[in-house]
Formats: C-alpha cells, structure tokens, sequence
C-alpha cells in the first residue's frame, strides 16, 4: 500500500539526485554558465563569413572585443556580450551582421504546442531561444509546463508558483474583476453583469501589486529571461476553475497576453511558449497569446495520430472560447482567434529510417506545405545534450567528435532557419505599434 506519505519520500530522494546531477553540470556555485564561443564557431557558424575576414577585422580595430586567447593561441574565445557587440560594430561584405526585426512591430510570439508528451516541444523551444540569441535577438521564453524541463535547462530551479503562470492569471483575475467593478459603477443606469467579490484567499496573496517584470527572471543567457514554472505550477488547472466560478465573464485565456502588452514592444524580439501536453488553462492562454503556432512531432503512427487529435480538440477548443467575443476588452485580442502562421515540425527524425520517411510523406500529404522541409534529426549529440540539461549550442564542440557535433547542431540550424524565415513573414503582418 502507497499514500501521498511514501510518495512525499519518493520525491525528497530524488530531489536530492537532482540536486546531485546540478552539481556535476553546473558550476560549483550550482549555477548554470554559458560557455564562450570559439573564432571559428563566431565566424563560420554565427555570423557566416571567412575566418580570415574576421581575424582582418580584429587586427585593423583594436577596440573590438579581442576575446581571451588559449594557451595554445591557436582560437580565441569570445562571451555572448562580446559576440553581440562584434555585431553592432562590425559589417561583412558591407552588410550589417544584425538580424532582422521590421520596424514598429512589437516582439513575435510563437507557441510550440502539442498533446504528445515526449515530442521535443522542450527541446525545440530551447534549441530555438538559443539559436535565436546566437543570431542576435534578445528573447523572452514562458514555460506554461509544470514539468519545468525549459526552466531546468535554462538553469532556474527553485521557483515560487506565484512567480509563475499560475500567478500572472491570478493577478490578471484581480485586475480583470477590479476593471470589471469599475464599469459598473461608472454607468449610468442599470448593469447587465453583478459585482464580484473575490475572496481573502486571493487578494491577500499580493499579486496584484506586482509588476509584469516581477515574473521575469534572467537565464545563463544575457539575451535571453523566462517566465518560468515550477511543479506546484500545476495548481493553476484547479485554481483557474474555481477562479472562473468566481468571477464567470473573466477571460481567463487572455491573462498571459494582456500581461505580455504590459511589456514595452521594444524589450523583446522574439517570445517563445512551451506548452504543457495537454489543453488547458495554461496552453489555452499559450495560444491565445501566440502569433505563430509549432506543431512538434516525433515520426511515428502514434505521435501523428495524437497530432490528429491534438489539432482536433484544439479547434473545438478555441471555437468555444469564441462565445467570449464582445466580453473581452478592445485591444486585447480578436476572436475567433487566428494565427498568423501553422506548421508541423517532424522531431526525432532518422533519415535513414524507412518508416520514418513513410510518416514524413504522410505527413506531407495530409497537411501540405505546413509541414517544415527541415525536420529535427535524432543524433547522440542531441542525446547527450538533453542528458546534461542543455542544447547542442551549450555543448562545447571538443567535448565530443566535432563531426558528431556538427552534424547536430546544422540540423537545429536548418530547422531554426525555416523557422525564422517564416517567423519574418508573420512578423511583416503584424499591426504597427502605436
């Protein structure tokens, strides 16, 4: 016989592995750290030109970040500050080495969403905040699963749930009722909707003087902060229910995005979700908030049959949160929802493997050109990787053969760079900031 006792002890031993694993893949300080980036991988890999072009640079203007030299001298080794600052100062064949953003939009937002658990959603998400910094923009992740793998990886591990989304949807119920109560009392005659009252429980936890970059918290990445989770995360399926009995015209789906339009346009380039396997309040508000949505999955008959039921109740879904439309305010959000941009993105993938490439036409010939043309391939590199809570970006490439190293990474760079290209797309067709 097992109680909630044997599984509280369960939990207390493997919290002290995890903190043992932290301990031999973080710094001493159990701190993760980003590696520096070699001269090759800078040139080569990063801002795609000669070595040579980059070493004339370096030697013509001194000012330039110099980087730290190895006892050998043979490669120098630059921060991601210092890569970023090469960027801004240097051009290459008379061209700026700065990525693209149009101008007066305000950050992109991707969800990468899927019901089945073990579909690389995590690893995709990481893999592309990582690029994403490498190629120059500065990037904004929310982890909405309570399983915090994103979290973990980025090297948050002791993380209050109120911090998380769980407490941006019960902030935004405080000022969503607030808001709500104020009409009321500004109209003139009658009110079709009664006043709220949220209960002790709620209003004395705090959260509604807190500021959006409260839930920010920076990452081993100086370009890159998360809004993480934690597992006590989960709650906010049980709270968010009882919220909405309290207050029943509350747009629960559209906390996250309202919190996300506290955030100046200019802060952040690229937002990216990691969604739970599941629809509920938290992928609700994923979507909701998102422009672009990535569909991930691995390249078998049950990955894409639960992709088939995943998109299906997703549908239903969103056309039922459709009955909000009139409720929610202006500004906010349009609804029925639409995106700006759907593609299925194979993970997992094998090339040599037959079946593989059977599911991959299969793929293709239901879903057409929403399918990326790069899928995610399945490499040791890439198992390594996710062993030590990292991306291939982290991995320094003299840990491993720099052909096995390379191999994985070109295939993240290939999917990340359909995945920018189509991110510009969306990006051009969204309305000018005010």
């Amino acid at each position: 016989m097992f109680t909630h006792t044997d599984l509280a002890q369960l939990q207390a031993q493997s919290l002290k592995m995890q903190g043992f694993i932290r301990q031999q893949t973080y710094s001493p300080e159990s701190e993760k750290t980003l590696r520096r980036f070699s001269s090759w991988e800078v040139a080569e890999l990063i801002f795609k030109a000669n070595q040579s072009t980059l070493r004339g640079r370096l030697a013509a203007d001194p000012s330039l970040p110099q980087g730290i030299v190895e006892e050998d001298g043979r490669q120098r080794w630059y921060t991601l500050d210092e890569i970023n600052e090469l960027r801004r100062r240097i051009k290459v064949n008379r061209k700026s080495l700065m990525p693209y953003r149009p101008a007066n939009k305000r950050a992109i937002r991707a969800a990468i969403a899927n019901f089945k658990g073990g579909a690389g959603k995590s690893t995709t998400a990481l893999h592309f905040a990582h690029a994403a910094a490498l190629d120059g923009y500065r990037v904004l992740c929310v982890d909405f699963d309570p399983q915090a793998t994103l979290s973990h990886s980025m090297g948050l591990s002791d993380v209050a749930e109120e911090y998380t989304v769980w407490g941006i949807m019960a902030r935004d119920l405080g000022h969503e009722t607030d808001r709500m109560n104020s009409a009321l009392r500004g109209a003139e005659s009658g009110t079709a909707l009664p006043h709220r009252k949220l209960p002790a429980a709620i209003t004395d936890m705090g959260l509604n003087d807190l500021r959006a970059s409260d839930f920010i918290k920076p990452t081993n990445w100086p370009t890159i902060d998360i809004v993480p989770s934690c597992a006590n995360a989960a709650f906010v399926e049980f709270a968010s229910a009882q919220y909405r009995h309290i207050n029943p015209e509350w747009s629960f789906f559209a906390a996250v995005s309202r919190f996300l339009d506290q955030i100046a346009p200019d802060t952040y380039d690229l937002i990216l979700f990691d969604c739970p396997p599941a629809i509920g309040y938290q992928s609700m508000n994923a979507v909701f908030a998102a422009d672009v949505l990535y569909i991930p999955s691995g390249p078998g008959y049950w990955e894409y049959d639960s992709t088939t039921s995943f998109i299906g109740q997703l549908s239903e879904a969103l056309e039922d949160l459709s009955r909000f439309n009139g409720l929610v305010p202006a500004g906010t959000m349009t609804l029925p929802k639409s995106f700006l941009d759907l593609r299925f993105l194979l993970t997992r993938f094998e090339p040599g493997n037959e079946l593989h490439r059977a599911m991959q036409g299969a793929f293709q010939k239901v879903f057409g050109d929403r399918v990326c043309e790069h899928p995610i391939e399945m490499t040791r590199a890439v198992e390594q990787s996710g062993r030590f809570l990292s991306s291939i970006y982290e991995i320094d490439y003299r840990d491993m053969t720099r052909e096995t190293w390379r191999r994985a990474r070109a295939s993240f760079d290939r999917a990340y760079e359909e995945f920018k290209t189509n991110l510009g797309t969306a990006w051009d067709q969204l309305e000018d900031e005010a």
